[in-house]
């Protein structure tokens, strides 16, 4: 008989579930499917589980694939999700070539793809980033599943939007709309990438912030968790896409306070609450908004071992000198090479020293967040040093249209060397009558 709950804490995973996962042991039919609410659960006097959009199947259970995917269709019903086969999507980013591949996180790897109404009737045409669960990585079925659940049901031009998804025997895939500035993390921390204007930091933060402060006011709150640079996906223009939603969860509602959970997330950006006492509010995601600001604002990585021991974790370094004016001018980026407000670089250091707090309570809400970061995009006191470009001498003399400059030169120079030979043959003749004026006195 199969077990039914709601995708359980935290899609955090149990002991031995990879073990499971190399089992593939396949799902067996649930004899009915049930919409899953808070409400039942405290009737059962259970914890809510951490999506109570849809009920999922327990993992360790056993049915078909086929069956899974019947469920989800029915779940996800109204959602526009296109359910692909693998085939669709082997066509579609070419048997999943070297040349598509993009990168590769917990998840599984990610390859470029295209899609269009040849692929099926009626589909958009588009590029598409497709992310296979690598079944022996990280994460597992219930982080594709969570991700299916709360990217089918959520909307908004802050969060990537999701196209579809794969489920066909053991292999999962989901479908993504395609961010070709790919994300915050390599934009900001890579070698070879350029240096982001100030101006598109605070676009980026305002438009994350707006995705965060979405899912913590939705009708049913959604706890992000797992709020980092490398989350954050750009389009052509920059604008910033929360993705990830593996490790998302309910947040709490009505007398709830908090939700209780097994700790998982990112070091460096975990709010030191919730890995004191695995209580998740909405407030951790808060404290990790204010770790990615201090990244935008330093362009250090949160965690960075290459630096010395007190340097490498940026918020216990750069926390002390938030508050601190005169002190915010030697944490920021030198790329930036001082081209920044002045004002609005204060303005989001004071912003980050309160999200930062310790005490959870104290930081502000996300709506708060976005109503700071707003103003920040009109300030116009960036700095804009001189350019100034020398023409090499041999591009002179290349260009035709610059002869009659380099005529000039000539004569210039010509008239230069006349006058210091002239100086120095004056100079040579003083010292030589002065020299005959002395020896030939009596």
């Amino acid at each position: 008989m199969a077990v039914w709950s709601c995708l359980s804490p935290a899609c955090c995973r149990e002991d031995g579930e990879k073990e499971q996962r190399k089992q593939r042991r396949p799902y067996e039919p649930p004899p009915k499917t049930k919409r899953a609410t808070g409400r039942d659960d405290q009737k059962k006097g259970n914890k809510r589980g951490s999506f109570s959009r849809v009920a999922v199947l327990d993992p360790s259970s056993s049915s078909s694939s086929t069956t899974l995917s019947e469920d989800l269709s029915v779940s996800l019903a109204g959602t526009n999700l296109w359910a692909f086969t693998l085939k669709e999507l082997k066509v579609a980013t070419q048997s999943f070539s070297s040349c598509s591949f993009l990168g590769e996180g917990g998840f599984g790897p990610v390859h470029k793809g295209f899609v269009d109404d040849r692929l099926r009737p009626g589909l958009k045409a588009q590029p598409v980033a497709v992310k296979l669960l690598d079944l022996d990585g990280e994460q597992g079925h219930r982080e594709w599943l969570a991700e299916v659940t709360f990217l089918g049901h959520l909307r908004h031009p802050h969060l990537v939007k999701l196209i579809g998804y794969c489920c066909e025997e053991e292999h999962r895939l989901l479908v993504y709309e395609y961010m070709p500035r790919g994300s915050l993390d390599n934009q900001l921390f890579s070698r070879f990438s350029v240096p982001l204007p100030w101006g598109t930091r605070m676009k980026i933060a305002l438009g994350a912030a707006k995705g965060l402060a979405f899912l913590h006011e939705a009708k049913k709150p959604v706890i992000y968790r797992d709020f980092k640079a490398s989350n954050i996906l750009l389009d052509s223009d920059y604008t910033a896409k929360l993705s990830d939603f593996g490790l998302a969860k309910d947040g709490p509602e009505g007398d709830e306070t908090h939700a209780s959970t097994q700790i998982m997330g990112t070091k460096g950006y975990v709010a030191p609450e919730y890995i004191m006492t695995g209580h998740l509010t909405t407030m951790s995601d808060v404290y990790s908004f204010g770790v990615v600001l201090l990244e935008l604002l330093t362009g250090r990585m949160c965690m960075d071992k290459s630096r010395p021991q007190r340097e490498q974790n940026l918020a216990e370094w750069a926390g002390r000198m938030l508050k601190n004016p005169r002190k915010v001018s030697r944490i920021m980026d030198p790329r930036l090479e001082g081209q920044y407000s002045e004002k609005g670089a204060q303005k989001v250091a004071e912003l980050a020293f309160k999200c930062l707090s310790n005490r959870p309570k104290q930081r502000p809400m996300m709506h708060a967040v976005v109503e700071t970061l707003e103003p920040l995009l009109e300030y116009n006191d960036v700095f804009v040093g001189p350019f100034v470009y020398i023409v090499p001498a041999d591009d002179l003399h290349k260009d035709p249209k610059n002869e009659g400059k380099q005529e000039e030169l000539k004569k210039r120079s010509s008239h230069n060397r006349s006058r210091i030979h002239s100086h120095d043959h004056h100079h040579q003749y003083y010292h030589e009558n002065r020299h005959h004026r002395h020896h030939s006195q009596p």
